[in-house]
């Protein structure tokens, strides 16, 4: 974990936020987002915990999930953070968000919401995925998360597209400032 300054002791956010780190399988996402959260002292969500068992076994089995297996799981992950918001919890998310739609969803929630979107070469993907140990989702399953994947459109200027081929803590560091930004910016927008 890279230890910083913490942001919101800085400054705190006038209205709950959500960031979710999002992209293809073996990017990533979880550490990421444990780390944001952790400097942050916000709460932190993995979607992957909100899949069935049979979804979950679907994936093990080398099939990917089909929008249809994909609609309960949304459902439970916008109802939890829904219940967060309500409590006046920030969040930090860690989740595929593969589909354009699907981000949507998340931007329909109450929140100041702002994706990290972790974008790295398909070899490199597959050889951090093929390191990890007890994971349901299979490396075989890299290329159907790539052709799902809709990459952020200019009209999402809510997302930062962020490289993972490099140190940890260099790719930690650039999603704290860029945070910080964000909760600065929102702030701002939020007192007017």
């Amino acid at each position: 974990m890279v230890k910083n300054i913490n942001i919101l002791n800085k400054q705190k956010p006038l209205t709950p936020m959500l960031f979710i780190i999002m992209g293809v399988s073996g990017t990533g996402k979880s550490s990421v987002a444990i780390d944001l959260a952790d400097e942050l002292s916000i709460i932190y969500v993995d979607a992957d915990d909100f899949h069935s068992e049979q979804a979950k076994q679907h994936m093990a089995d080398n099939k990917p999930l089909t929008d249809d297996m994909r609609k309960p799981w949304l459902a439970a992950i916008l109802q939890h953070l829904q219940s967060l918001y309500q409590q006046g919890k920030s969040v930090v998310l860690a989740y595929s968000g593969l589909k354009s739609a699907h981000r949507a969803l998340f931007r329909n929630l109450a929140f100041t919401c702002h994706f990290f979107c972790l974008i790295g070469d398909k070899q490199l993907i597959a050889k951090r995925m093929s390191q990890r140990d007890n994971h349901f989702f299979s490396a075989d399953l890299l290329d159907s998360q790539f052709a799902a994947m809709e990459f952020p459109n200019k009209d999402e200027v809510d997302v930062s597209l962020v490289d993972i081929d490099r140190a940890f803590n260099l790719l930690a560091a650039e999603i704290h400032t860029l945070t910080e930004k964000i909760i600065e910016k929102a702030n701002h927008e939020q007192s007017f």
